[in-house]
């Protein structure tokens, strides 16, 4: 089969690799589309590598190229012997973490057994920590990573069903967390006045509809977003929004909340520079969510401010969140109802497509990534 290989950092190669034999709980899916994510310009980039040893030092990518693509969809080609719930013609999507119930272990270990499974102890993750991902023509995966999804759903939708799932497993995390202010109040509880979104890429987008359509939640949401296009996107699905380059966004955020500044802050932007300020922003004893990565070029005395209003800090990895009674990925499964219901709506921000394996070293070394309109890529390969 044919797959585009990042062989060393910013040099990808198209190549005819061996198509892996299934295993009797395996199936093999003919990849229909796959999201360009962060993540993955972060390891083309050279900025992240998250293939390890076992002691954790990063394997280099010219010792050990990788095959990435984390955010999946296609249609079952095969099924291994096992398997009794997929048939060939099934379209899926895919959770790409290998965990214990992926691997069929019996005795699971404490953190799959509470529902957090990608905190597994022998978590690996296909398109990320070595195990081959979706820039290929196949990927061979456990039948329960597999969530079967709607003829209906265009497949490049349905890829990015796992950046919401991220979304989704960080909100109910954020909820559970019971800090002061409260989105969905209880009976006594402080309601949070006020949301700040840091950044409107995808990630941003996501949080901002999570917010409104999904939660209902009807107070402010102030979203700080310098790229005029991200910013109208924002504003159409409800945002406040804040152009940083044009305005000081703590004087900003104090004026329009009168003083109070914000309850709940979601870090969407991978901006170190945000340290700074975040302090100024929340409310004493608010909730600060650390969602995005690759922070650089602030020192960790930023941090001394943030401590002393006593934040509730929520940080989150991916979409764990348990399993449904056949095994498979529960979060999952409620993303996905999300999108194909229609009350998050991923097509709007998706702005650029890719057909074939080939244009992959354009989608991530060409200009399109510099594009003022650039939001979201997808390739697609059916």
């Amino acid at each position: 089969m044919r797959a585009a290989v990042l062989c060393d950092v910013r040099r990808f190669e198209i190549r005819d690799v061996p198509r892996p034999d299934p295993s009797p709980r395996d199936v093999v899916m003919r990849v229909a589309a796959v999201g360009l994510c962060g993540t993955d310009f972060h390891i083309y980039d050279g900025r992240g590598n998250y293939n390890t040893d076992r002691s954790g030092r990063p394997i280099p990518l010219s010792r050990a190229p990788q095959i990435l693509g984390h955010e999946n969809a296609g249609i079952v080609e095969e099924i291994g012997r096992e398997v009794r719930d997929l048939k060939p013609g099934d379209a899926v999507i895919v959770d790409q973490g290998i965990n214990c119930v992926s691997a069929g272990r019996q005795a699971l270990c404490e953190y799959c057994a509470s529902g957090d499974s990608h905190q597994c102890e022998f978590y690996q993750e296909h398109g990320l920590t070595g195990l081959p991902g979706g820039m290929a023509d196949y990927l061979i995966i456990p039948a329960v990573n597999c969530v079967r999804y709607d003829a209906g759903v265009p497949h490049a939708e349905a890829a990015l069903v796992e950046p919401l799932a991220c979304i989704v497993h960080t909100m109910e995390a954020g909820q559970r967390a019971r800090g002061r202010y409260h989105l969905v109040p209880r009976r006594g509880e402080a309601r949070a006045m006020s949301v700040f979104i840091a950044g409107a890429g995808p990630a941003g987008l996501l949080f901002l509809q999570y917010l409104r359509r999904a939660l209902s939640y009807e107070g402010h949401v102030f979203v700080s977003e310098p790229n005029p296009a991200r910013r109208a996107l924002a504003a159409s699905f409800g945002a406040d929004v804040i152009d940083p380059t044009a305005v000081d966004v703590v004087q900003t955020i104090l004026d329009r909340t009168n003083g109070r500044r914000v309850e709940w802050l979601i870090d969407a932007s991978g901006t170190g520079a945000l340290f700074r300020d975040i302090p100024l922003l929340i409310r004493k004893q608010a909730t600060i969510v650390l969602y995005a990565h690759g922070q650089t070029d602030v020192e960790l005395s930023v941090i001394n401010h943030l401590q002393f209003r006593e934040p509730t800090l929520v940080a989150t990895a991916g979409g764990s969140g348990g399993f449904d009674s056949d095994g498979r990925p529960a979060v999952y499964r409620r993303a996905l109802a999300l999108v194909e219901d229609g009350t998050i709506e991923v097509s709007r921000f998706i702005t650029h497509r890719y057909c074939s394996l080939d244009q992959v070293p354009e989608a991530f070394g060409g200009p399109d990534r510099r594009s003022p309109d650039y939001i979201k890529a997808v390739l697609e390969l059916d």
